[in-house]
């Protein structure tokens, strides 16, 4: 069911950026748990989940400001919302299309949302 109401779309996305400012990548789908069942780890320099700046929108849109990540080779299928720079944190997972890394890399993420 869509929320009817946009001034309560945008109290739910609000609540929804509060929960989590940290992005990070993972190969394959992480899980539903704050545990995520795969993420990025190693390169040089070492992958790590990068801060967001989230920008209310309004009627239930946020964005975030681009992050940049630093992968090692590998497929990357999934973006992490995680609410820490590291450890069992994980908010929520999107899926994206694949992006191949045939060797250490840079992801640059621009997070939005809407709220419907």
């Amino acid at each position: 069911m869509a929320i009817a109401v946009a001034t309560t779309r945008q109290a739910l996305a609000n609540a929804y950026v509060a929960l989590g400012t940290y992005i990070g990548a993972a190969p394959s789908d992480p899980g539903t748990s704050a545990t995520p069942a795969s993420e990025a780890t190693g390169g040089s320099p070492a992958y790590a989940r990068q801060a967001t700046s989230w920008t209310p929108g309004s009627g239930g849109n946020a964005a975030g400001s681009a992050v940049t990540l630093d992968v090692p080779a590998n497929d990357y299928n999934y973006i992490l919302l995680c609410g820490d720079a590291a450890g069992n944190t994980m908010i929520d997972k999107v899926s994206v299309s694949q992006v191949s890394m045939s060797g250490q890399g840079q992801l640059v993420i621009t997070p939005s949302f809407v709220i419907q």
